[in-house]
């Protein structure tokens, strides 16, 4: 006698399409993510050339960037420093281009469609582009400067000196007008009406409404844009490699572009997991205090 097959329960059936619609994200995570992750964190403890199996090393990977590769201080303290000019300009330049693009003029669609193409260029397109205008002899930036001014312009990208300001004004030229701004527009727009009248009433102008109105307003904004803008700041790495490759004389030499040297053209997996894994930490360590001190200068309308 057959045994009657109980039929599948409706919360069951909808467990079992629910994994199945979830499993092409979950199968990637996996592969590309996590699986990585755990990988480089165990390669970060050995010595792996690839071309050998990897060696447990211990900690000397550890050691070595922090007392032996001069490079590895030289290029995370360029690198602070490329974040500390491009994220505050940045989030300036951007909260700035939002409250004017949020204003009530005509053709303002069009207007914050041109402002955002920069950011649909290609990194590598766009660094090629600048490139050519900041090309010491033939860049349209030194010629215009030559022909109006009268002022023989510097090597900008071949000049150590103006290497990383090039690099900065590069980056801001593509993030700017970007995802930024449209946060900031987003937000600029849940801002209530009433707290701008009641400030007219009070006599305020229109820097005080923006200081004292937009600018507390939108600080969530500004919390979540500073967040992220550290981060990618950090993970600087195509305009340098196109632009520059790090030079001249390694003035443009960002971590990224020192780990990524270390683990493709040295081959040295390991101690590049190593470096990947600090600047984890850095990043983890930077995230964590802004998270705190969030709670001194960022305003949630709701009260969190």
């Amino acid at each position: 006698m057959k045994l009657l097959r109980k039929p599948l329960k409706m919360s069951t059936l909808e467990a079992i399409s629910g994994y199945l619609y979830i499993s092409p994200w979950v199968i990637g995570f996996l592969i590309f993510t996590l699986i990585p992750f755990v990988a480089s964190f165990l390669l970060s403890f050995m010595d792996y050339a690839i071309a050998t199996p990897p060696r447990w090393a211990g900690l000397s990977n550890f050691k070595r960037a922090f007392f032996q590769d001069s490079l590895f201080w030289h290029s995370l303290k360029l690198t602070i420093t490329y974040v500390m000019y491009s994220v505050p300009t940045g989030i300036v330049g951007s909260l700035l281009l939002a409250v004017l693009l949020n204003q009530p003029i005509h053709g303002n669609t069009i207007f914050r469609t041109l402002f955002f193409l920069p950011t649909l260029t290609p990194v590598v397109a766009a660094t090629l582009l600048w490139k050519w205008l900041l090309h010491p002899e033939v860049g349209l930036v030194n010629t215009l400067l030559w022909r109006y001014l009268h002022i023989s312009g510097p090597g900008w990208l071949s000049d150590p000196n103006w290497a990383l300001p090039s690099i900065v004004v590069i980056s801001l030229w593509g993030s700017v007008g970007g995802g930024r701004m449209l946060i900031f527009l987003a937000a600029l727009q849940g801002v209530p009406r009433e707290l701008y009248e009641a400030a007219e009433i009070d006599g305020a102008g229109g820097f005080q409404k923006f200081w004292y109105v937009t600018v507390p307003m939108v600080t969530p904004a500004i919390f979540f844009n500073l967040v992220i803008g550290i981060i990618g700041s950090f993970s600087v790495f195509t305009i340098s490699y196109v632009g520059t490759d790090g030079g001249p004389m390694y003035a443009t030499w960002f971590y990224m572009l020192h780990l990524v040297s270390q683990a493709l053209r040295y081959f040295n997996m390991g101690y590049a997991s190593a470096l990947a894994w600090i600047l984890f930490m850095i990043l983890l360590v930077f995230t964590y205090l802004q998270v705190r001190l969030s709670r001194h200068w960022v305003y949630y309308a709701g009260g969190v």
